[in-house]
């Protein structure tokens, strides 16, 4: 079994640019990254996804469509990531404030700045997450599900099927 780091990342975009965030990295170095991090225990894969982006940015996100779900197995530094994308749209204005001491700063970049820093990009997925944003794949936020109860997920989804009989 591979221990698989579960990661969310949003694409944002206004006028143009895209929310990108420069931090520092575990080795010292900065890093240029989309608002993204790890999920955490007894958090769902949305929640996930506000909660990083409200700590990066200070901004309120609200997750519209998930952009794709990708695999690195393994990432360039031997580690196995799935990562969920999202899109959607910043509730009040836009100026940003990060709340994380990791997070150097948030910038609203062009396209042409966030290619000219590749070679400090956190991840090749930054790019391809882009790619797919830009190419207008968008799936609805029904195909995940959270449960933090096993149990009472099964008795519901049995009434269902029993209801269906």
């Amino acid at each position: 079994m591979l221990p698989i780091h579960v990661t969310v990342a949003a694409v944002i975009e206004s006028q143009g640019k895209f929310l990108m965030v420069e931090e520092h990295t575990s080795n010292g170095g900065i890093a240029f990254n989309q608002p993204a991090g790890h999920l955490d225990p007894d958090e769902s894969i949305e929640q996930a996804i506000i909660r990083e982006v409200k700590e990066e940015t200070g901004l309120d996100f609200e997750p519209e469509g998930l952009v794709g779900i990708y695999t690195l197995n393994p990432a360039s530094n031997g580690n196995y990531y799935q990562r969920f994308c999202f899109t959607g749209s910043i509730n009040g204005n836009l100026e940003t404030e990060p709340q994380d001491p990791d997070i150097i700063a948030a910038h609203w970049m062009d396209l042409q700045e966030i290619t000219e820093c590749i070679n400090a990009h956190r991840s090749g997925l930054i790019v391809k997450c882009l790619q797919d944003y830009l190419n207008g794949y968008r799936f609805p936020l029904n195909a995940l599900h959270y449960s933090g109860d096993e149990d009472l997920l099964q008795q519901q989804s049995l009434n269902f099927l029993y209801d269906q009989l």
